[in-house]
């Protein structure tokens, strides 16, 4: 069972004196980009949130976000009144003895200045902790539902588009008697239009035999027919095969390529047109495939 990439999971916690809640928000990506916003309370327990993360996620570019909104007058985070203070006597010297004009908004200004906020640091409580880590595994949890509802939809994507390739190259093969005909009378009437008509019947006939073999696309035809059963069976492994898909793809691409080249048919050259079309289409959604 494939799964995609993309995919979204959040979880609140409510405690007496404050919120929080967890935000998992994934997208595609060769491997695993984690992007971790933490409050500083729980910084120390950053590496275990990681392990918990990359236990999970196999890949993708992953943004982990964990918010406190505290409730009434908490708030473990103050501003460092003294430092604004002098901060601001020490800039208002500055602007009077270099003659500046005073800014409108001084707060804003100081309050980006180090040191000017500060946060109280308490250790993390036991029971709360858990708690988070409850809230974490259930945003980890509706993330792999949601990325596992989109690879579902990805699956019947893949079918459709391999059924469609499939009875692509059947058609082909129905103009395949015709088309050796053609080349075959083409090659005729380019000897009949030549000034001297003497040449060797039987050289002629094995030149012609060797042609017909080099233009022969029931190899390609084996090949792919092979590729679009083993990229149907890989979609159907319990194990999400999104590299392994693609590189399926590819060798998909290269038998089709072929049959354009071999061709030398309007009409068969006008499907393989189609097939590369529902290729293209595939390509495009692999790349959100885990």
């Amino acid at each position: 069972m494939i799964q995609s990439m993309t995919g979204f999971g959040k979880s609140v916690i409510e405690l007496p004196d404050k919120v929080i809640s967890v935000e998992i928000k994934s997208l595609n990506s060769k491997n695993l980009d984690l992007n971790m916003k933490i409050p500083t309370l729980y910084r120390e327990k950053e590496m275990e949130i990681r392990n918990l993360l990359f236990q999970t996620i196999e890949r993708g570019k992953v943004d982990f976000n964990m918010m406190i909104e505290y409730l009434g007058k908490t708030n473990s985070t103050q501003i460092n009144t003294v430092v604004v203070e002098n901060y601001y006597y020490q800039l208002k010297q500055v602007v009077t003895s270099l003659q500046m004009e005073e800014p409108s908004d001084w707060l804003s200004i100081l309050l980006k200045l180090p040191e000017t906020i500060k946060t109280e640091t308490t250790e993390i409580d036991v029971h709360e902790w858990n708690l988070v880590l409850k809230a974490i595994d259930q945003a980890l949890s509706e993330l792999c539902n949601f990325r596992q509802q989109e690879g579902s939809v990805l699956q019947q994507f893949f079918e459709e588009k391999i059924v469609a390739i499939f009875n692509m190259a059947k058609e082909i093969e129905k103009f395949e008697p015709e088309r050796l005909e053609k080349i075959k009378l083409r090659i005729r009437e380019a000897l009949s239009n030549l000034d001297s008509h003497s040449y060797d019947e039987n050289r002629f006939e094995q030149e012609l035999i060797y042609y017909i073999e080099r233009l022969d696309i029931h190899e390609e035809q084996q090949r792919l027919d092979n590729h679009l059963h083993y990229f149907l069976h890989t979609l159907k492994e319990e194990k999400s095969q999104g590299r392994k898909l693609n590189f399926i793809l590819q060798e998909i691409g290269r038998e089709i390529n072929t049959l354009g080249s071999k061709s030398n048919h309007a009409d068969m050259q006008q499907i393989v047109v189609n097939m590369k079309d529902e290729l293209e289409q595939m390509k495009e959604q692999v790349l959100n495939i885990i």
